[in-house]
């Protein structure tokens, strides 16, 4: 059974405070035998039989807008998928700051256009599948770049990891 990482948008910012005891007590409503979260970020961990993630994925979030009262859109990543992830963003040229921005599906070429009208002197990107890394060379406070900028200019749903979030998820539950 492939391990997932479940990559939550919308816990625990903006308002939206849901325990980690509770999250974990919904991935078991939807049959999700012992998931695991990692810092109180939205990331749930968790071994599954499905055959088709982008169905769990699917199912993930209806359970939750239900439970939770608004719309959690939700990214599975195995173990195997984000330890690539990590490989690749090391592979990166430095930044202050390096996030990983998880998308459903790779940017079509009117989205990268408009993703490349967002960089500044500050703000580079790097799209890589189904990720975009966000690299910005200064504090992310001085940046004009956010989830919200990046959703309203794409029109795409996205949800941001730091790097070194991900790395220490790929350290606590290595690729199998």
């Amino acid at each position: 059974m492939p391990r997932c990482i479940a990559f939550l948008r919308a816990i625990n910012v903006g308002g939206h405070t849901v325990t980690m005891d509770a999250l974990r007590g919904h991935f078991v409503d939807l049959g999700i035998a012992a998931p695991e979260t990692f810092i109180a970020s939205g990331n749930v961990i968790f071994t599954t039989r499905a055959r088709s993630l982008p169905a769990l994925e699917t199912k993930i979030e209806r359970h939750l807008e239900a439970a939770l009262g608004y719309a959690v859109a939700t990214f599975l990543r195995t173990d195997v998928e984000l330890a690539a992830i990590v490989a690749h963003a090391d592979a990166l040229p430095a930044a202050t700051a390096h996030n990983v921005g998880f998308l459903k599906a790779p940017l079509t070429a009117p989205q990268r256009r408009a993703l490349a009208g967002l960089e500044t002197a500050i703000d580079r990107f790097h799209l890589h599948g189904h990720e975009l890394h966000w690299l910005c060379d200064a504090e992310q406070s001085d940046s004009t770049f956010s989830n919200a900028v990046f959703e309203k200019t794409l029109g795409q749903r996205a949800t941001f990891r730091g790097l070194n979030t991900l790395r220490r998820l790929v350290a606590k539950y290595p690729a199998t």
